[in-house]
């Protein structure tokens, strides 16, 4: 475990593995770039663990989860109760995060194919304006094979300094790479170590204003895989669970769960939080210490959610609540106002142009998403009128679990979503139903709904040119039958979903 070892200790082992070199040259670096008049400009701490559900915080409501640091963040800033994954999975919703476009634009369609080198991020506009760039943690945007390291330059999109993972989940087996194809191993429990890492990435200041993503990747699976003293918190006797949790799938879908217990699976994904809670309150407290609270940005979130058994099904890629909401607070003392909690639309696309928005720069024409400063800041209440979600390609446990791709959209009050060759799927009236216990979507009363709902959901559609084509035509209309292929050939080598050439047929 962690506290086996002091940090002085583990700092230490970093050196020996060649992290404080890579600081050293990171700052010499810098220190040739110019920090005139860049000061002024306000530093961007994101933070965000991967598949955490938004509901999932005492600020949120619930009562079970020990979080007094996300709590003491929502307390300094603006909390949001409607903030979505426009696509929830990992490898698509991180590049939407990061280049403010959904996925058929940026590419990244599904888990494992590489966000293209030509895609413009925040990190490399941020980088152009003069910010001292950092990425620490969990990438999954380089493809196959998910060990592989992502060398300095166009592949790391704009971070200069990089102590990152493509994509691992082994918490008492974590490793980073540097600047050299050698595998550095962090002690204990990864995400104190990756914090270790950001908290000496803010002492490194250079002048310069600077943008830090730090990427944990609990409380995703592998749940057990916690500290002791943190599992130590739930018993999973007295757990309570949603109410629309239930054991077995709905009809027409394939159980994943392996017969692992509800109760005690979530009281490790509840430990994960209030572990992740605890590495949030250093950040907070370092950034007080040297000087950086006033004059940074703070976000916290994740890339989606995750079932837990809630409709009888689990993981994410699927439109109920529990895998396309996330967790969202932002603070920025002085602007953006505090212990606010905003109930407006926001969703993972809008995240990268509000963003630089909020930083003084001009947000690119190419970004998808909407600029929602004003909604942050408090001059506006009133946000979108829905987000679209999508889900082009259907991999790995959704595909286990007999989801085929889909599409749909999430108003203030009604959930809606379709098969991709427009066969009705799910439609919820969350203002009267919470939980999403009673479909609507065969109902004769909501018809006009129903209606009302697709024709929205065609109008977001063609705005950015979706065709809601199949998955196998979507992957040959992007040119990416070769980089699925080998994904296919590296993830499930016994079983590849292979796409054949183009022209020679479908896939199976």
């Amino acid at each position: 475990m962690r506290g086996e070892i002091s940090r002085r200790e583990f700092l230490a082992s970093l050196a020996r593995g060649g992290v404080a070199a890579a600081f050293a040259k990171f700052a010499l670096n810098s220190a040739h770039n110019g920090v005139e008049a860049m000061k002024k400009r306000p530093n961007l701490l994101f933070v965000f663990a991967d598949q955490m559900r938004g509901m999932d915080m005492g600020c949120a409501g619930n009562d079970q989860v020990i979080t007094p640091n996300i709590d003491r963040l929502a307390s300094e800033g603006t909390l949001f109760t409607h903030a979505y994954a426009n696509c929830p999975v990992c490898t698509p919703s991180r590049a939407t995060i990061l280049t403010g476009r959904y996925p058929l634009s940026h590419r990244a369609v599904a888990n494992d194919l590489p966000l293209p080198e030509e895609e413009v991020t925040i990190a490399e506009l941020l980088k152009e304006a003069g910010y001292r760039t950092g990425y620490i943690g969990k990438w999954h945007l380089d493809g196959v094979p998910r060990d592989k390291f992502t060398p300095p330059g166009p592949r790391r999109q704009g971070f200069e300094f990089w102590a990152a993972w493509n994509c691992a989940h082994h918490y008492f087996n974590g490793k980073l790479y540097l600047d050299k194809p050698e595998p550095i191993k962090l002690e204990g429990y990864e995400p104190i170590g990756q914090t270790d890492l950001a908290i000496r990435f803010l002492e490194e200041d250079d002048g310069r204003p600077f943008c830090l993503f730090l990427s944990w990747g609990p409380p995703h699976a592998p749940y057990e895989q916690v500290p002791r003293r943190y599992k130590e918190l739930y018993d999973p006797a007295k757990i309570k669970l949603r109410p629309n949790v239930r054991l077995k799938p709905p009809p027409g879908f394939r159980d994943i769960s392996g017969g692992r217990d509800p109760r005690s699976t979530i009281a490790c994904y509840y430990a994960h939080i209030t572990a992740l809670d605890e590495q949030l309150g250093r950040l907070l407290d370092a950034l007080e210490e040297l000087g950086l609270a006033d004059d940074t940005i703070v976000v916290f979130t994740s890339d989606h959610g995750d079932m837990l058994w809630s409709q009888g099904m689990t993981k994410k890629e699927q439109p109920w609540e529990e895998s396309i909401r996330i967790p969202l607070i932002v603070r920025w003392r002085g602007h953006i106002p505090e212990g606010r909690v905003c109930d407006a639309l926001i969703s993972t696309v809008d995240l990268a142009p509000t963003l630089l928005a909020l930083m003084g720069l001009e947000v690119p024409k190419y970004m998808e998403g909407r600029d929602l400063s004003s909604i942050l800041l408090g001059k506006e209440e009133e946000g979108p009128e829905s987000v679209l979600l999508v889900e082009p390609v259907i991999v790995d446990q959704g595909y286990a679990q007999g989801i085929r791709e889909w599409r749909g959209i999430r108003t203030r009050r009604y959930t809606y979503a379709r098969w991709f060759d427009g066969e009705g799927w799910v439609l919820y009236d969350n203002e009267n139903d919470p939980y999403q216990l009673e479909n609507l979507i065969d109902s004769p009363k909501h018809s006009s709904i129903r209606e009302e709902l697709e024709g929205e959901l065609r109008r977001w559609l063609e705005r950015v040119g979706d065709e809601s084509l199949r998955w196998d035509e979507i992957i040959r209309g992007l040119g990416l039958t070769e980089l699925w292929n080998a994904r296919e050939r590296e993830l499930h080598p016994k079983n590849p979903r292979l796409l054949p050439p183009s022209g020679e047929g479908t896939a199976e």
